[in-house]
């Protein structure tokens, strides 16, 4: 960078910040102005979590002038990552002065509301500013934003305005790590510190209520970030937000990304996670089918969770037909089916292979994804079944014992994307411990091995692929083309059937194996697993076993690798 450009950006900086201190809105002042206890600024209010998890279903954006690359927003920018390894693709003389050429004269703020309100989406959280430094709204702090570019409109401002207007619940996305800001990760830290809570003070003043803010931390500590503080200011500001846990500080709820979370009633949690495979726009972009979407929406749902579901609009401002299209039609099916995911609880029945259930009072909400059986077999529950009815049309067949909940429902009411039963109960559903249904898999819990983990790490290690969960996985390094999975039965076991679930449709060739000596023999083979991939074969007997993945366009994931024993 040229001197004289370093120079002219912290004098903005510094000037900035002498104007909000003349303005009295320091965190020191708020921190004297305030007469709560530090710790009460560590966590949101109660009813307004409560009010939060009841929404379910939100809308995340990501956008900035990187969409003119169709790159991924941050992550693309070649110049260096304090705190981080490796560059992006696109030199920062280019990425860096990108936004001197965006000019989305389509943007409406009025237009992006309704599409998240026609999708049943109840909160919509924006991109305020992301690891690359440029501010979607109009800053004091900064020359390097929205308001300085063609566009010259403050985005947030908009956004905000639109949301109050419709009712639609407001968050801001802000990233604490910025590539951009000299300061930033250098012996001069601690004025970037000030910077960074002058722009939350900025945003939390000038936009009227909000209702949630999301960082994303990368990692980093909470003195990093001088996060107490920051906390303590922003609650000051704005009394109802809602924070998440990526600033160095638990705060109020987990962030599973890209990945539906465990099943977790004790804390709440959000997966955020995108429509296409990349956060930024990308043309011609994988998008997910509406079975997968709705899918997703259930098992997080289900796991007593909520979804922040992203999209990546266009240079212009607009946001992809097809994705409006995609979203629509899950609105469409909230409109018929809602009741049984707004305002409900995740259980009492963990998330499976088979589907997932809520719960509402004395009603349980019976999701079933995937008719494995004619007959959907649940634990047994301490409540009497007083009534039943499908949601979805049809009728079903209901048989508790002590032993088991049997569920039929005829093939000719069995819906593609979800068939939903509901169960009336003598007396509240919430009185029943979580219990989960036990896949009856051979491979459930037994030992693992792969040739390849991501990163090493034992998240993702092999033995995620047999835990019976469909929640975690078996993951591999980017890049990965060919891999194996082998897991010991523990002795000589016969079985007829695999069931495997892939996330990302990566796989393109795979065989299973078996070895009884020291020779592996191949037993089934294919081209695609897919999420629900199922197949029965003539019986094999053996102690060890392998999923030999052939060829994958980048490094492959495995949700669950099971095998079945013949039926008796």
């Amino acid at each position: 960078m040229l001197r004289n450009e370093w120079i002219k950006r912290s004098l903005v900086v510094w000037l900035g910040l002498v104007v909000c201190s003349l303005t009295a809105c320091s965190i020191e002042q708020v921190n004297a102005k305030s007469s709560k206890k530090s710790a009460d600024f560590l966590k949101a209010d109660k009813q307004d979590i409560q009010h939060w998890r009841e929404m379910k279903f939100g809308l995340f954006i990501h956008w900035g002038p990187v969409s003119l690359k169709g790159t991924e927003i941050g992550w693309s920018r070649g110049g260096e990552r304090r705190g981080r390894t490796g560059r992006g693709s696109i030199p920062v003389e280019i990425y860096d002065n990108l936004y001197k050429q965006f000019n989305p004269v389509k943007f409406d703020a009025d237009e992006w509301v309704q599409i998240a309100k026609d999708a049943g989406m109840k909160y919509l959280v924006f991109t305020s500013k992301h690891h690359d430094g440029f501010s979607m709204f109009d800053s004091q702090l900064t020359d390097y934003k929205i308001t300085n570019s063609p566009f010259k409109r403050d985005v947030v401002k908009e956004l905000a305005d639109a949301c109050h207007k419709a009712g639609l619940k407001l968050g801001y996305y802000y990233s604490p790590p910025d590539w951009y800001h000299p300061d930033y990760r250098t012996e001069n830290h601690p004025r970037y510190i000030r910077f960074l809570h002058g722009q939350l003070r900025e945003i939390c003043t000038n936009y009227g209520k909000i209702d949630i803010i999301w960082f994303d931390g990368l990692g980093g500590k909470a003195e990093d970030w001088d996060s107490e503080n920051l906390f303590r200011m922003i609650r000051r500001l704005q009394p109802h937000v809602i924070i998440n846990n990526r600033a160095g500080l638990p705060a109020d709820h987990d962030t599973p990304e890209q990945r539906v979370g465990k099943f977790q009633n004790d804390r709440p949690w959000e997966t955020c996670m995108t429509i296409c495979r990349q956060w930024a726009w990308k043309p011609n972009d994988q998008m997910k089918s509406l079975k997968q979407c709705i899918d997703t929406l259930v098992r997080v749902v289900g796991g007593d969770g909520n979804l922040l579901f992203n999209v990546g609009p266009m240079p212009d401002g607009l946001i992809e037909p097809r994705q409006v299209t995609r979203l629509k039609e899950m609105g469409s099916w909230l409109k018929k089916y809602g009741q049984s995911i707004y305002a409900t609880r995740g259980g009492p029945f963990k998330p499976g292979n088979w589907g997932a259930s809520t719960y509402k009072g004395n009603t349980i909400y019976i999701h079933v994804l995937n008719w494995h059986e004619d007959t959907l077999t649940l634990p047994p529950i301490p409540k009497k079944i007083i009534a039943s009815s499908v949601m979805t049309g049809g009728a079903a067949s209901i048989r508790q014992t002590e032993q088991a909940i049997e569920i039929s429902v005829p093939k000719t009411y069995r819906k593609e994307l979800d068939t939903i039963i509901v169960l009336q109960l003598d007396s509240p559903a919430s009185e029943i411990s979580p219990r989960a249904l036990l896949s009856g898999s051979l491979t459930a819990e037994k030992k693992a091995k792969a040739s390849n983990t991501f990163q090493k790490n034992a998240a993702y290690g092999p033995a995620k692929a047999v835990d019976d969960d469909p929640a975690t996985r078996w993951a591999t390094d980017s890049g990965t083309k060919q891999v194996w999975l082998e897991v010991d039965l523990g002795k000589p076991t016969a079985f007829n059937r695999v069931k495997i679930s892939e996330a990302y449709d990566r796989v393109k060739e795979f065989e299973l194996q078996y070895r009884n000596s020291n020779r592996w023999k191949t037993f089934v083979s294919g081209t695609k697993i897919g999420l629900d991939y199922s197949k029965q074969f003539e019986p094999v007997t053996a102690r060890y076993v392998r999923l030999n993945i052939l060829k994958a366009t980048e490094g492959p994931t495995i949700w669950e690798f099971q095998l079945f024993a013949p039926k008796k």
